[in-house]
């Protein structure tokens, strides 16, 4: 099918985005341009009572400190508010927090809660498990400093999206198995956890069509991996799906389109959540592609926020205790 025909099966309130995006394509030639068109644009402000702030934390040991942009209702509370470490997508190898900010002030403002949004280090310049090891290091600093930070400790969420879900996913099992900080949730839109993928060939009609492809996906697992994606060894920290145990994870909330790329593997971390006792809440948005919500009049953009916002408030209103 040409990509005329595989249009039919996308949310027609969608398509006009197509037109504007133009074709999807990534590489090493092309990761800078395509860096430097995510970057926020300047002077972009909004009235929100919601205040951002800059900071530079302490990296792992032997690693370079890590910046964040911490983000944090005007109005004073009374109690420790929840908080959201948020991790931005980008295929492992592009985005920052600053593109995210305007829509984590509305979740800060929206959820009365602190948002912590780390600009982790990218690959290939720094492979796995660089970007890992920055987002744990950001997990710690908000437990160490929930007092300074008025952070209710007990209930700490992640959150990201494409590669920030996979690798909110792996920082799940990371502190896990290191016994650090326990996660109150962890909420994924389309998360991006399993290298493998790149062996498989799409069998839903659409799939991988538009804006995330599967030759970006390669290119983006190969320049994480540092090494060819899909052969044996990967960690599953690196590639959540690869885990072998699913117990005593958070509570999880995944969202995913029916034609994204990741819609199978995302299906399937589900599913096995599920088996292993872990309260899931899965939503696939009919017609929607990777990274829908650069559209944000969309019905399904809104429908698709909506659900995410809903999901996270119920985890932080009732810690999960299992």
């Amino acid at each position: 099918m040409t990509e005329t025909d595989l249009r039919q099966f996308v949310d027609p309130e969608l398509r006009p985005l197509l037109d504007r995006l133009g074709p999807a394509s990534l590489d090493a030639a092309s990761l800078p341009a395509a860096r430097a068109s995510r970057q926020p644009p300047p002077g972009m402000k909004d009235d929100l009572p919601v205040i951002t702030a800059e900071r530079l934390i302490p990296g792992m040991p032997d690693d370079p400190e890590v910046r964040v942009l911490v983000i944090e209702p005007e109005a004073s509370s009374d109690m420790p508010r929840p908080a959201v470490l948020h991790i931005h997508g980008g295929g492992f190898v592009m985005g920052t927090p600053d593109a995210m900010a305007p829509t984590l002030r509305r979740w800060a403002l929206e959820l009365d809660c602190i948002i912590v949004s780390v600009d982790y280090r990218l690959a290939p310049e720094h492979p796995f498990p660089a970007l890992m090891e920055d987002c744990y290091a950001t997990l710690l600093w908000m437990a160490d400093k929930a007092g300074e930070l008025h952070i209710d400790a007990r209930r700490i969420g992640v959150a990201g999206e494409s590669a920030g879900g996979g690798l909110a996913a792996g920082l799940a099992l990371l502190t896990r198995q290191r016994g650090g900080p326990a996660l109150a949730f962890q909420n994924l839109q389309y998360p991006m956890l399993d290298d493998r993928t790149v062996l498989a060939t799409p069998e839903i009609p659409g799939s991988g069509a538009f804006v995330w492809t599967p030759e970006m996906n390669l290119f983006g697992w190969e320049s994480y991996l540092g090494t060819t994606p899909g052969e044996d060894g990967v960690s599953p920290f690196a590639a959540p799906a690869r885990t072998a145990s699913f117990n005593d994870l958070p509570p999880t909330y995944i969202g995913v389109g029916s034609i994204d790329l990741f819609l199978p593997e995302d299906l399937n971390y589900a599913t096995r959540l599920m088996q292993a006792g872990v309260p899931v809440e899965l939503e696939v948005f009919p017609g929607a592609f990777h990274a829908f919500e650069l559209d944000p009049r969309a019905g399904v953009t809104i429908r698709s926020s909506t659900r995410r916002l809903d999901a996270m408030r119920r985890a932080m209103a009732l810690p999960y205790a299992g």
